[in-house]
This record gives structure tokens, C-alpha cells and sequence, in this order.
């Protein structure tokens, strides 16, 4: 299930709608509003006395998202925002790299926040945290399909209000 909310909020106000849509979102499972959610080693979340449930969140900048599979899955729900070169640096691989150097100058922030939203939601769905080497995490597009990304993982990928929001989703395959 998966859950996507725009809407203009502060920062805190996000991270509590965040839960909620959670919370919304793990009903139909019969998951108890007081049910304990814990870390991991890397601080992904999970739902101590559900362990056949998985689900991630993800707010910021007036979008707040969640997911809930039966395996491990990640979300990642972001602004459009203004390609940043040392991101693009450290953590796109070179054909990204190519891809975002070929394209007119006009598509690139939309390109970089898609792609950047694929790596994140890779990330958190595999649990590494920001530490693991995002340019391994290797992302090619026709069109809007993702037709590269990592094996064993299943891809999606919502361009919202126009191009103003990018929210992509990660779910493993097995």
C-alpha cells in the first residue's frame, strides 16, 4: 500500500502526518495504533511485533509518503530541487553522470531529483544508511521507465503536480 500527501505544513507538522498516514496506512493489516516501531543498525524502521510487515516514510518540503509491502521496500518523496554538482560527484555513476550533462539544461534539476529520489529509496529499502556507495545504485531511463536499476529489486516512480514533487519506491523482490 502506498500512501502520498502534498500538502503545506511545517517541518514537525510533516513528520507527525507522516506517522499518521503510516498509521492509516498499517490499519487494514490489523496493526494496533500502539504498536512499538524500532530501528535498525542503520536507523531504518520496523514494526517490532509485525515482522511480516514492512514499511518506510519519507517527508520533507510539503510531501509526506509511506509504504507498506510484505518485503523490504524504501521510499524516497522530494521537491524538485536545483541539481547539486557535489551530489552529482560523489554519488551518480558516470553513465548518470552522461545522462545528466547530455540532456537541456531545463530537464536537469527534474532528471537529478528523480534520479536522487531512486538512489534514496534504494538505500533505505536495503537498510545501509547514507553511508553505502549511491553510485553502485545505477539508474537509466526511455521515456519515463525506468529501464536500468539495481537486480532484485522492483522500481516505481511518481512525478507529481507537474514536476514540482518526485516520489520513488523500492521493494525487493523476493
Amino acid at each position: 500500500m502506498l500512501m502520498i500527501s502534498i500538502m503545506d505544513i511545517d517541518k514537525k507538522a510533516q513528520h507527525h502526518h507522516a506517522h499518521r498516514l503510516l498509521r492509516e496506512c498499517l490499519r487494514p493489516y490489523g496493526v494496533p495504533e500502539e504498536a512499538a516501531i524500532e530501528r535498525m543498525e542503520y536507523g531504518k524502521p520496523y514494526l517490532r511485533d509485525f515482522p511480516e510487515l514492512h514499511f518506510n516514510l519519507s517527508h520533507g518540503s510539503g510531501i509526506a509518503a509511506c509504504i507498506v509491502t510484505d518485503t523490504e521496500c524504501g521510499i524516497d518523496c522530494e521537491q524538485c530541487r536545483e541539481m547539486r554538482e557535489g551530489v552529482v560527484r560523489r554519488c551518480f555513476s558516470p553513465a548518470e553522470k552522461r545522462l545528466l550533462e547530455e540532456i537541456p539544461e531545463s530537464e536537469r534539476d527534474l532528471m537529478f531529483t528523480r534520479l536522487w529520489t531512486l538512489k534514496e529509496a534504494f538505500v533505505k529499502c536495503i537498510g545501509k544508511g547514507i553511508g553505502y556507495p549511491m553510485d553502485t545504485a545505477e539508474f537509466a531511463f526511455e521515456g519515463s521507465r525506468i529501464v536500468t536499476a539495481p537486480k532484485g529489486y522492483r522500481f516505481s516512480q511518481y512525478i507529481l503536480r507537474g514536476g514540482r514533487y518526485v516520489c520513488s519506491t523500492a521493494v525487493s523482490s523476493r
